[in-house]
């Protein structure tokens, strides 16, 4: 089965997306923020306004449905291979956008394809609010003779880490995220995990997403309004429980770059890049 480029540029029906203070409070408890980030996961502390976490637009307005434009897709053979989060507009804590996915890109990987569905969400007044892109790599699925797209070439800074920040997930971890929106039963059911070759049920990738740009929140001095995009590949699974530690790298006052290692200190996210305004 080999996938149909003349799909690029092929759209989602737009729909309107409403998040409110409660939905960003939820997503930042699903990353692990806590008692020391009343910020993101309260509402109502005295002397702290609320924010949205930089990460959360990822869960808002995906329609992955458009991927079907492109031929007949077999789910259990995709993989989410990269993430990116651009911030164009201010994003307050209540809201409401309209939000389109498209085909962006497709490349031919021979005995897989890569797709790239980018999700922008637009404001009343036709503004772009943030745009995302996700990477899905979808084996067997190449091979119609396409071009094989630009390689993914960032990797970590070849010196020690400017600052390493550590979280431990919970046990949980992955039913609080899911709470979010993504009820993927490869992170929540135990049968369906061991089908796909799992042990337990994995954290979401978008999950892990979010806990390193809290680390990256931290290592710019808390300020989400200055964070402009967040990138990084998928490398491995994590399961809840696990511990997480963020390597950061400061480039300049403009770049950071990171990556996460998981259990028995594997790389789960790589090639992680954020650029501040």
């Amino acid at each position: 089965m080999t996938l149909d480029p003349r799909a690029v540029g092929a759209s989602s029906e737009p729909r309107t997306v409403t998040w409110t203070a409660r939905d960003c409070m939820i997503y930042a408890l699903g990353v692990g923020a806590g008692t020391d980030d009343l910020a993101y996961t309260t509402n109502n502390t005295a002397g702290i306004e609320q924010a949205m976490l930089p990460t959360m637009p990822v869960t808002l307005g995906v329609d992955f449905s458009v991927l079907k434009k492109t031929g007949k897709i077999d789910w259990s053979r995709l993989l989410h291979a990269e993430q990116e989060i651009e911030l164009i507009g201010s994003l307050p804590v209540e809201g409401t956008a309209t939000a389109t996915t498209r085909i962006a890109e497709l490349w031919d990987k021979e005995k897989a394809a890569l797709v790239v569905a980018e999700t922008e969400g637009v404001g009343a007044d036709g503004a772009p609010l943030w745009r995302s892109r996700a990477s899905l790599f979808i084996k067997g699925a190449g091979g119609w003779g396409g071009d094989r797209g630009p390689s993914s070439s960032t990797s970590a800074p070849e010196r020690n880490p400017d600052k390493t920040i550590s979280y431990r997930t919970a046990e949980n971890q992955a039913l609080i995220y899911r709470l979010s929106g993504d009820y993927n039963p490869l992170h929540s059911d135990p049968s369906f995990a061991k089908k796909a070759g799992m042990d337990a049920p994995i954290l979401h990738g978008l999950c892990t997403f979010g806990f390193a740009g809290r680390a990256v929140l931290e290592a710019v001095g808390d300020d989400p309004a200055r964070i402009r995009s967040i990138r990084a590949r998928f490398a491995s699974p994590v399961w809840p429980g696990d511990d997480l530690h963020v390597d950061l790298w400061n480039l300049d006052d403009r770049t950071v770059h990171f990556r996460v290692r998981g259990r028995n200190d594997k790389v789960v996210l790589s090639g992680g890049v954020a650029q501040m305004r």
